[in-house]
């Protein structure tokens, strides 16, 4: 809904555009002698057509190497969480596996897990 609110008053101008430039216009590509009769608003939409598209081109083209850094930066977050997650399991079984009584502390966090029973 918001789209079509955006998009029509801009459809309104390009039909009023088209409606108000009806002249004809020659184009012709220099080393032939190819020529085609256009009407101007058609002419003027379409090279803006073909600049927009150049530009997104362009645009694309130049992010597309941050967005494959921003890729591999998140397979490596995913494959060092996963590592942690791995060495979290290893240190419960060996805390579980030590002897009565002692305990394991990890260094900047309280204790982990306390092996000993009463």
């Amino acid at each position: 809904m918001l789209r079509a609110l955006f998009f029509a008053p801009l459809l309104f101008i390009l039909i009023l555009f088209a409606l108000s430039n009806p002249q004809t216009v020659r184009l012709g590509m220099w080393p032939t002698d190819i020529t085609v009769d256009l009407p101007l608003s058609i002419t003027v939409l379409i090279a803006m057509a073909v600049s927009f598209v150049t530009g997104a081109l362009l645009l694309w083209i130049s992010v597309l190497g941050a967005r494959m850094r921003a890729r591999r930066a998140e397979a490596q977050a995913r494959a060092l969480q996963a590592e942690v997650a791995d060495l979290k399991t290893r240190l419960t079984r060996m805390a579980t596996a030590q002897a009565p009584g002692t305990t394991i502390t990890m260094p900047g966090s309280a204790v982990l897990a306390t092996a000993g029973r009463s």
